[in-house]
């Protein structure tokens, strides 16, 4: 009786196709629309967290500031000083860090030939590129060397080196970067945008004590990268750091610190969680349509209770039990609930892919949204369907013979 009963269910809906589409349609576009919504909510997830991770693994960043003026809490950045021996100590006394490199960065305009580029130039130390996890693509990096002589040297990023020299080999060439020459002996790996939308390809890194010296004129670092040895030792380091450094600045207890300790695991995790949060509300939106659509296969299965009244007369009077007439409706309306779920999620990984290649937006086909979503459109095709045919199963025979 199982599969007598699918099979009639089959030529019901196939009786009446263009009705069995429109009736499948809400539950088509609610399965879709879930995992369309859900996989972009998990492709931004995934992009926020890449983009911090390339910043670099296991990394805390020191910034200046903080101090408290005339009762106002200066933003940070401003007001005391970090140094270079304040980083030197902290590779020296800190346990558990494996790279320190301090940072100073402004903006230049760059020349080669008849090119020019205006781009950040960042002076900082050898350890830079291990701490920020950057690469070399072609030639090799500053050296302590380098650092001790203040030397003319620079490391390039993709985005400078294509507008500076389309077509042509960096490396060994000789730029002026605010009027000063400087030999570029690196170009670096891309990287892409950072979480903040900034092109980290954008950059020129040279040694520090040049910065310092002979292109900025200061004596102070404006921030300080460190790389802590295991993502488990990063908090400890924080905490290790910030008391160092309190003492070093002579803080009393009590003050305020004249600085910050940026933890980006924290930042990571603060971020993936927004994000995280925002997929389910924006799963739980996109499935509201579901439920409409689970009214749709009550509304039908209704009427199709009311059009085949003298067959279910027919039925009973050849012995069919009020079982079996439930469960042909209910099979019924299971299978409107299954195709359209099937159908839906096509379309919801069509859409998706669709999305990521004319958009250009990160899309994560989640397996376990597929599989809740189908689940879901079947329950609401089992949950819809049941009252219209349960009113089915108890209709009176000779009423049902009777009905015109």
């Amino acid at each position: 009786m199982f599969w007598e009963s699918v099979a009639i269910a089959l030529e019901g809906l196939r009786a009446n196709k263009l009705r069995s589409i429109l009736t499948m349609l809400g539950i088509i576009i609610g399965v879709a629309a879930v995992i369309t919504m859900v996989s972009l909510g998990l492709g931004v997830q995934e992009r926020v967290r890449s983009s911090i991770a390339s910043l670099g693994s296991n990394l805390l960043i020191v910034l200046p500031g903080g101090t408290t003026s005339s009762g106002a809490r200066m933003a940070y950045g401003t007001g005391a000083r970090l140094t270079y021996d304040d980083a030197k100590g902290i590779e020296k006394n800190i346990e558990n860090v494996a790279a320190v490199a301090p940072a100073v960065s402004r903006s230049y305009q760059v020349v080669y030939g008849n090119q020019n580029w205006t781009t950040s130039v960042e002076g900082t130390t050898p350890s830079y590129m291990q701490v920020r996890d950057f690469s070399m693509k072609e030639g090799a990096s500053f050296t302590a060397r380098d650092l001790d002589s203040r030397g003319r040297v620079a490391v390039v990023g993709k985005t400078v080196a294509e507008n500076l020299f389309p077509g042509a080999d960096p490396v060994g060439q000789t730029i002026r970067i605010n009027k000063a020459p400087f030999k570029i002996i690196g170009v670096l790996e891309s990287k892409g945008q950072s979480a903040g939308g900034q092109d980290q390809d954008d950059v020129i890194f040279i040694p520090l004590t040049t910065a310092q010296q002979r292109m900025m004129g200061i004596t102070y670092v404006q921030r300080i990268s460190i790389q802590a040895t295991a993502e488990e030792t990063v908090n400890q380091v924080q905490d290790d750091v910030t008391e160092f450094l309190r003492i070093r600045h002579r803080i009393r207890a009590g003050e305020e610190n004249d600085f910050s300790v940026r933890n980006l695991a924290a930042v990571m995790e603060a971020a993936t969680e927004s994000v995280a949060t925002i997929t389910v509300l924006l799963g739980f939106i996109a499935a509201i349509s579901l439920l409409v659509g689970g009214i749709g296969i009550m509304n039908i299965m209704l009427v199709s209770v009311t059009e085949r009244t003298r067959e279910i007369g027919i039925r009973k009077a050849l012995r069919a039990t009020c079982r079996d007439i439930l469960l042909q409706f209910l099979i019924e309306a299971v299978v409107i609930g299954i195709a359209g779920g099937l159908t839906g999620i096509g379309l919801g990984v069509a859409v998706s892919y669709i999305l990521s290649y004319f958009s250009g937006w990160a899309t994560i086909i989640s397996l376990l949204a597929v599989l809740v979503s189908f689940a879901f459109s079947v329950a609401i095709g089992l949950f819809f369907g049941l009252y219209p045919a349960r009113k089915a199963a108890l209709l009176d025979p000779i009423d049902a013979l009777r009905y015109e």
